[in-house]
């Protein structure tokens, strides 16, 4: 039973914070400054997930492949390459060195 109340509180709590996204006014979503983080916001959430992924097993820091396909996908994506070619380049440099040993 105890279940039930937990996913009634949690759909409860979900209407009620799409509810109070509708009733902030249109005026305080057109100031710059909450132009700016809205723009950012997404961007750091995705950097924070990626970081988070490629360099952490549960409790501890790791540095292994996934650290340096994540450097070849930088890379990639510095130089302007297109998706498709900095996933793959991420994939290839990640396989090869685990192929490697590391």
């Amino acid at each position: 039973m105890n279940v039930w109340i937990a996913i009634a509180a949690t759909a409860l709590g979900c209407y009620l914070v799409k509810l109070l996204g509708l009733l902030v006014p249109a005026g305080a979503l057109e100031r710059p400054l909450v132009k700016r983080l809205s723009a950012l916001l997404p961007v750091a959430l995705l950097a924070a997930l990626t970081a988070q992924q490629t360099f952490s097993t549960g409790h501890q820091v790791l540095l292994d492949a996934r650290g340096a396909g994540l450097a070849a996908a930088a890379v990639a994506l510095v130089l302007r390459a297109p998706l498709l070619v900095i996933v793959a380049a991420a994939v290839l440099v990640t396989a090869a060195v685990r192929a490697l040993g590391g």
